[in-house]
């Protein structure tokens, strides 16, 4: 019987589907195994290389497998899809997942530690009860609003909305069921103003406690929020062979339509970690726009980019420009140098 050297995993609640393949890529089993036999089964196996999914749960199973002295591999889902055949099940999706790994030039997600993941987590649950914030704010002026009631856009004027409810001749004006349901919400956004503000203050903490992050947010526009989530989220920097890589992997290069040794660059990909793109886009923002009240360095990149391009397209360019620095910053383990402006 030939030796198994990898086995692609198909990971679930209850149900797993184990694929194993020799050197040759020759099937050697495919067997189906409960949640509760699964390291049992890899106990009794040689050790080799288990492949995954970069699913819901696969860090955890990763942790465990390494442990029993495998191999782990995480493979992004889409990196996947192309080896699936015909139908889809577990045990196509396992020999998929066997084969995706296999391949020379596949690419890889890191293992990421418990200690890596909690830290992703506050910064996660910070995110979560920020969107809650903002659907209860829609929600309140969408409500007032069809009894005449409006206001200025931003969470600030909420505030007015909530001392007009107090006042007895406003309130007269609203339903009493109305009123009951706006205060309701009301209590609900004050609570959730409460929670963002203790995490605030321990993303505050870690980013002050943290090498990385202190090194991170010496970098124009990226704040502890912005530090903090790139140390927890991000995959070791030795990962990418350069800048752009990063920064393709955030989603901020263009979109390639190259052929016929043509080149065809179009809009920015947005493939990568939606999460850390959108705050490097809004940290480039701020600085975008207090270059654009103040001026930008006299001969700098970013005063050469304003001069001749739409703020919002300098915004995206400059978010590349971080990407890349950051990268850099966490490879060489150094502080940020502003660059100096050329000279005329």
């Amino acid at each position: 019987m030939s030796e198994v050297t990898t086995i692609g995993l198909d990971i679930a609640k209850n149900v797993f589907h184990a694929h194993g393949a020799d050197e040759r890529g020759r099937v050697v089993f495919s067997k189906r195994i409960s949640r509760g036999k699964l390291l049992e089964f890899f106990a009794a196996q040689r050790h080799c290389m288990v492949a995954l999914e970069a699913c819901g749960g696969a860090h955890h199973w990763a942790r465990q497998l390494i442990q029993l002295g495998h191999q782990v591999r995480l493979i992004p889902p889409s990196y996947v899809k192309p080896f699936v055949k015909r139908h889809k099940n577990d045990a196509v999706d396992a020999e998929a997942i066997c084969e995706a790994a296999q391949r020379p030039s596949m690419r890889f997600v890191a293992v990421k530690g418990e200690q890596q993941q909690a830290a992703g987590l506050v910064f996660r649950t910070r995110d979560l009860l920020v969107k809650q914030r903002t659907q209860l704010i829609n929600a309140i002026r969408g409500h007032l609003s069809e009894y005449g009631w409006v206001a200025p856009k931003g969470p600030s004027h909420v505030a007015m909305l909530a001392d007009l409810l107090e006042e007895k001749e406003m309130a007269s004006t609203l339903p009493e069921a109305a009123r009951t349901m706006l205060r309701v919400m009301l209590d609900l956004l004050g609570n959730l103003d409460d929670h963002i503000k203790e995490l605030d203050k321990e993303i505050a903490r870690r980013a002050r406690e943290d090498e990385v992050s202190r090194r991170l947010m010496t970098i124009p526009g990226i704040g502890p929020i912005g530090a903090t989530a790139i140390a927890a989220l991000a995959p070791p920097a030795e990962t990418f062979a350069k800048g752009r890589d990063f920064a393709a992997w955030l989603g901020l290069t263009p979109i390639q339509r190259s052929t016929g040794g043509k080149q065809k660059l179009g809009a920015t990909s947005k493939m990568g970690e939606r999460t850390l793109r959108r705050l490097l886009i809004i940290g480039s923002s701020s600085v975008v726009l207090q270059a654009s009240k103040r001026g930008a360095p006299k001969g700098s990149w970013l005063e050469r980019m304003l001069a001749r391009k739409p703020r919002m397209l300098v915004t995206v360019a400059l978010a590349n420009k971080t990407a890349r620095v950051v990268w850099a910053l966490l490879v060489k383990q150094e502080d940020y140098k502003a660059p100096v402006a050329a000279l005329a």
